[in-house]
């Protein structure tokens, strides 16, 4: 195997919102497929420079402002490759193919995986994702959980992961049928926990444990639910790719009351594992909202967490 490719990708908006794809000219490598602009790193270049220079080559455009999207680690059977995907919030110049490759600009919901190299897919899912995971605490209140499951669904888009020991799956069930329409109306979703049946049954989405990632073979949700998955360690993220997971949630990085004996990360390691895998990552494990920047910095999608992330709702 040859050494791993670095590559860098831009995603660019319009006014519309609609999403800039080049498509790769035939008789080359991955011929016909539409990617996100960009090209290969070269040896003295950072990523960001060589994005720069890529755009201004290939789009006539120059950079004024992008910020880390996603790096995605990706095996092709034919080559590896380490790509950094970036948003341009702004750039300079008009968007013009320079090398004669076609360009077409569409809607984040109609990029499909059929039509892209595989190694972009990961960024269209982190592009759909949110950047918060909230996962409910062990609450003896019910009506108050509820309620205030109810106002986070209402505030920023997030995911909402119900994480309910006390429950029966029926009462978790029927919780997460309540906070459905709320969530997914503004582009978040419920996750039940490792409950594969009553995810597909609700249509919602789902959070496999460790345990389930290493005894599932195939995928157990359809592309249309999200289906992420709880990990620990390297193993556990090849694991959750290889299920074709859109999302992995990976700690403790700090120390955390609510898994005392667990050995943290820190966030040297985090940064580390994110850096190796393959889909967007949330970092889980004494954290707060305010860690969200610092953990997007080292690679995260954003940060999870149960305590500090509902204030004024006592956990058990």
């Amino acid at each position: 195997m040859n050494a791993t490719l670095e590559v860098v990708a831009g995603v660019l908006r319009d006014t519309q919102g609609q999403l800039l794809l080049a498509q790769r000219k035939p008789g080359g490598d991955l011929a016909g497929l539409w990617e996100f602009p960009g090209g290969k790193r070269e040896a003295d270049e950072s990523a960001e420079s060589a994005l720069v220079r890529e755009l201004r080559e290939e789009l006539g455009v120059s950079v004024r402002e992008c910020s880390p999207l996603i790096r995605v680690s990706w095996r092709y059977p034919h080559k590896a490759v380490r790509l950094d995907v970036y948003t341009v919030e702004r750039w300079q110049g008009a968007v013009r193919a320079q090398e004669g490759q076609a360009l077409r600009w569409l809607p984040l919901a109609e990029l499909t995986r059929a039509c892209m190299p595989a190694a972009d897919w990961p960024a269209v899912r982190a592009l759909r994702l949110p950047p918060r995971l909230l996962i409910t605490p062990d609450s003896g209140d019910l009506r108050a959980l509820a309620d205030a499951a109810q106002r986070a669904l209402s505030g920023p888009r997030c995911l909402l992961r119900l994480r309910l020991p006390r429950l029966s799956q029926a009462e978790s069930r029927a919780l997460a049928a309540q906070l459905l329409a709320r969530a997914q109306a503004r582009h978040g979703d419920v996750l039940l926990g490792g409950d594969i049946d009553g995810a597909l049954r609700l249509g919602c989405g789902l959070q496999l444990s460790a345990r389930q990632l290493a005894t599932l073979g195939a995928r157990p949700l359809p592309e249309a639910q999200w289906c992420g998955a709880s990990c620990h360690d390297a193993q556990d993220l090849a694991r959750a790719a290889l299920l074709d997971c859109d999302f992995a949630v990976l700690g403790p990085v700090l120390p955390t009351p609510s898994h005392p004996g667990a050995s943290a990360l820190g966030w040297p390691r985090f940064a580390a594992l994110c850096a190796t895998a393959a889909l967007p990552v949330y970092a889980l494990g004494g954290l707060t909202p305010a860690d969200h920047e610092h953990a997007r910095a080292l690679g995260a999608q954003g940060v999870a967490g149960i305590r500090g992330f509902w204030p004024g709702l006592a956990a058990a």
